[in-house]
């Protein structure tokens, strides 16, 4: 395991700080505000700290409500507010100087067998053919703010690979808003299904939005765009494993009222639907004064 993936996941060792709270340390992204799927992830590891072993995350709803603080820890409060035969439910709020940052609910099942279907998994080409994401950046590294430089191109924790990445990140041709992005932790991690989940969910959140922006010629980059998450979900739908290639496929069906819904779905290189994905996003261009 690289040095830098140990230290990604040091963050999901939460400090218990009382009964049902715990602590979390922040990183920062490089561009002054916590990553939405930093917050999700230790949300969801304080919620199953609370949970049996036994029962494993199948679903759940965040929703963002503040901008997080880079500099501080978060504090994760838990409430038990179920426990049923087969399922658990638990609120999370992520708090920082006294102000909820994230309010999240997520629902945890004993392992079942049942009726089973899923949509067949689209195309692609395999993840080795295809240049990762810090070779990509490198490209036009010379053109972004170099706080944002120095996170985009130095070791990340997961290799990325786009499958059909923009060649212009500044001055994108609209295109169809479906993209699709191979994913994987840079290393091999423990046997643990619930890590996994955690880490899933951190890396379900990036990029996801970017793509309602594809139709429309503009980047995350433009400055007369605000662009910010609202809401994320995440349906689990059999073991994964993220330290093995997963190809997150996203499109956005309806882009309306200064929000841009994106859904998507990963697959397993041999083709299994093992997650689904959903986000809506403010995307709002700036009123100039």
């Amino acid at each position: 395991m690289s040095s830098r993936l140990d230290h990604f996941l040091e963050l999901y060792r939460l400090e218990a700080i009382e009964e049902n709270i715990f602590r979390g340390q922040s990183e920062d992204p490089g561009w002054g505000t916590l990553y939405g799927g930093h917050v999700l992830g230790q949300a969801l590891a304080a919620a199953a700290e609370t949970v049996p072993s036994d029962r494993l995350v199948h679903s759940l709803h965040g929703y963002f409500l503040r901008p997080g603080d880079v500099t501080r820890p978060i504090v994760y409060e838990v409430d038990r507010i179920r426990d049923g035969g087969s399922f658990t439910t638990r609120l999370v709020v992520a708090v920082q100087k006294g102000q909820a940052i994230l309010n999240l609910s997520a629902s945890f099942q004993k392992s079942e067998s049942g009726l089973e279907h899923q949509f067949p998994m689209p195309a692609a080409p395999e993840p080795g053919s295809l240049m990762n994401e810090q070779q990509r950046v490198a490209t036009f590294a010379d053109r972004l703010p170099p706080a944002l430089t120095k996170r985009l191109v130095e070791p990340f924790p997961f290799d990325l690979r786009p499958v059909d990445p923009v060649r212009d990140p500044f001055h994108p041709p609209p295109g169809p808003p479906r993209r699709m992005v191979w994913m994987r932790a840079d290393g091999k991690l423990p046997d643990d299904e619930a890590l996994h989940r955690y880490l899933l969910t951190y890396i379900s959140d990036y990029g996801f939005l970017a793509t309602a922006l594809l139709p429309h010629g503009i980047t995350w980059l433009a400055q007369e765009l605000q662009v910010v998450s609202l809401d994320h979900a995440v349906w689990f739908h059999q073991p994964l494993r993220v330290d093995e290639w997963l190809l997150h496929v996203m499109e956005s069906p309806k882009s309306h009222g200064s929000r841009g819904l994106v859904r998507g779905d990963f697959y397993t290189q041999d083709g299994r639907l093992v997650a689904s994905t959903a986000q809506e996003g403010l995307i709002r261009k700036r009123v100039k004064k």
